[in-house]
């Protein structure tokens, strides 16, 4: 395989370093750039210099984990299945905590090269800060590997402890051996260029027992009201309409395209298969659904990668790494409102694959998620477009409503309405500054995304155990 002219320069770089005794380097490429292949053929030619006996590569799915094994089996043609005779093993960060001692004993006999994928997962420069896979990489693998190399897209984490491996300079800034950002990527039509919209509603009911409040923007909405993000992005309403425009823009492509494929990314399991209803119900098209708790999630998202159906509906999969080119579109209805995520979650539209054109993200006009769109696009000014539009309301429409749940001791908001509101009757004035408000869910974001099932839960459970020991001492 022919690299991009990127890959090359950075597989020659890392070459150099490794040669000069330096045995750790960190690559920041935009999300959808290639980092797989080129951290495959850095392994490949190590091994044909003699310079390492074996490969290990952790990331943080399943999914991209096989991805990973299949990528360096094809570029070294050595098996990397972890079996006697391979050269090598693709694994999950989760599995790092069930390794024995028999396994990082390889360390001791063996030079190895390490693969990190999305590292920033791994927090932590020393034991008392670091999570359990960032405890795990300095205790067994750090001054151990005889070479390592980090890989990441999005190199920050929501809690602003340091990525294990990494170190930094001035205003706590990531120190990178090599960088590919975004425009660059577009420029070299490496990645698709992103058209964001953001949906806002001006006309906002909401009813709160007996007392009836209006408001003219989401942002408004989750600034003055009771109401959470989580109970926004569950409204019937606001899912058919951005489910109607993302379907409007994947249509068009699969005219031409037919094996145009579109992503929802859905805030959990039940909001999943809510979505694949209403999908169904208002627009006619069937969706299939990967989530973490699904006993054969790989096995649907590979059925559907190689397939031409139209969408798929993910809660915690595909959300960073995971290849699939043909997706085009993206409608995001998750509650994970932290920028790490939004910038995965736009990674999985942006690879360029064999169907030209740009990439389509449709999603809710909240405050945290407008300052990330806007933030790239000032990155990228020449390429990427956003805009915001605003849900209709007829006056010859039903009200659209639904029925929340709030704990006992908060009075029941019963209804949000998306209906006729008089100008004039905002309660207040919608050019005030907004604040941004981080929900608790985004803060927990990096321990509970992309985990299965067992795994979730063991992992969850160990965080507590830790922390209850900390407490203690």
């Amino acid at each position: 395989m022919k690299l991009r002219r990127w890959q090359f320069r950075c597989v020659e770089q890392a070459l150099v370093k490794f040669r000069n005794e330096e045995n750790h380097f960190l690559c920041l490429a935009t999300p959808g750039a290639g980092k797989t292949v080129m951290a495959a053929t850095l392994a490949q030619q190590l091994l044909e210099l003699g310079m390492i006996d074996l490969v290990l590569c952790f990331s943080p799915s399943i999914i991209v984990s096989s991805d990973f094994q299949q990528a360096l089996e094809a570029h070294t043609s050595s098996r990397m299945d972890g079996r006697l005779g391979s050269k090598g093993q693709s694994l999950t960060y989760q599995s790092m905590l069930s390794l024995e001692d028999a396994f990082w004993a390889l360390f001791q006999t063996h030079r190895v090269l390490v693969i990190f994928d999305e590292i920033h997962h791994c927090a932590g420069d020393n034991l008392e800060n670091a999570n359990a896979w960032g405890q795990t990489i300095i205790q067994h693998i750090q001054g151990r590997a005889a070479y390592t190399i980090a890989l990441t897209g999005t190199p920050w984490r929501s809690d602003r402890i340091p990525i294990a491996l990494s170190s930094y300079c001035q205003h706590n800034k990531i120190r990178c051996d090599f960088i590919y950002g975004m425009a660059q990527a577009i420029q070299e039509n490496v990645c698709r260029a992103p058209s964001i919209t953001l949906v806002d509603n001006d006309r906002i009911i909401v009813k709160c027992g007996d007392t009836t409040e209006k408001y003219s923007s989401f942002a408004e909405l989750l600034r003055l009201s009771d109401c959470s993000y989580q109970q926004l992005i569950d409204n019937d309403a606001l899912i058919v309409y951005l489910l109607k425009q993302s379907s409007k823009k994947l249509m068009q492509i699969r005219k031409q395209h037919q094996n145009a494929g579109g992503l929802i990314v859905a805030a959990s399991v039940d909001h999943a298969y809510k979505i694949a209803t209403l999908l169904e119900r208002h627009l006619g098209q069937r969706a299939c659904v990967a989530t973490y708790l699904d006993e054969d999630a790989h096995g649907t998202i590979n059925s559907f990668r190689n397939s031409a159906q139209p969408w798929i509906i993910s809660v915690g999969m595909v959300s960073e790494g995971t290849n699939i080119p043909r997706l085009r579109v993206c409608c995001h209805l998750t509650r994970v409102k932290t920028e790490l995520h939004f910038r995965q979650v736009l990674g999985r539209v942006l690879r360029m694959g064999d169907i030209p054109g740009d990439s389509y993200l449709y999603l809710p006009a909240e405050p945290n998620l407008v300052e990330y769109a806007n933030r790239v696009v000032e990155e990228i000014p020449e390429s990427a477009t956003i805009r915001r539009e605003t849900m209709p309301n007829s006056d010859d429409e039903k009200p659209l409503a639904i029925k929340l749940q709030e704990q006992p001791h908060i009075e029941e908001i019963t209804e949000i309405i998306f209906g006729n509101m008089p100008v004039g009757e905002s309660q207040t004035n919608p050019d005030d500054p907004q604040p941004i408000h981080v929900s608790m869910l985004a803060q927990s974001y990096d321990t509970t995304i992309n985990v299965f099932g067992r795994f979730r839960q063991e992992l969850l459970q160990l965080h507590r155990l830790c922390a209850r020991e900390s407490s203690l001492m």
